[in-house]
Formats: structure tokens, C-alpha cells, sequence
């Protein structure tokens, strides 16, 4: 189940590289396709997530899990706030709605 997660942050990974190459009409659609599969990414991730026993409940806590280790060593420096403003989201069980 944590490949899906890997997999996932891959094309999110790949849609951010891209949108750091381009600009103008390209870079925007780079970058809702970034957004997009970013969000797809924190959905695999969740869902890795809620099958923990037992689930962390702390942010750090969570942070010291390997596979969580994993993936901020994979994430650009601008992404990881992000990555833990939605782990922190996680943890407090708070649920989004996202509009496209």
C-alpha cells in the first residue's frame, strides 16, 4: 500500500518539476496538474495512513516513521510545509473539500 504512495508523489514530483521549467500558459497548467496530483498524492498518503496500528499521534511522532522520513527526503524544500501542514491535518482528523 505505501508503493501507492510513492507512486503518487512521483507524478506529483515530476508535474512540480515541470512547472518549475515554464512559465506563462504552459507553467499554470503545470501547475493545476501539480496541484492536482499533489492532493492525489496526501489522498494515498492518507489513506497508507489510517491503516497504522497504532497511529501516531503526534506530529513528531509521525515524523519518525521511516516511510514519512522517506518522503520529506523526496520533497523540494518548498513542499515540505505543505506536506506537514497535511500530516498535522491528518493526525487532528480534520477532513477537506477540495474544488477544482
Amino acid at each position: 500500500m505505501f508503493q501507492n504512495v510513492l507512486d503518487a508523489l512521483d507524478v506529483a514530483l515530476q508535474d512540480w518539476g515541470m512547472m518549475q521549467e515554464t512559465s506563462g500558459d504552459e507553467g499554470a497548467e503545470h501547475a493545476e496538474r501539480f496541484e492536482r496530483h499533489f492532493y492525489d498524492f496526501i489522498d494515498e498518503f492518507e489513506k497508507w495512513f489510517q491503516t497504522l496500528d497504532p497511529q501516531p499521534k503526534e506530529v513528531k511522532e509521525a515524523e519518525d516513521l521511516a516511510e514519512v522520513l522517506q518522503i520529506e527526503n523526496l520533497l523540494p524544500g518548498p513542499l515540505q510545509l505543505n506536506f506537514t501542514m497535511e500530516l498535522e491535518r491528518i493526525i487532528d482528523g480534520y477532513e477537506t473539500t477540495r474544488f477544482d
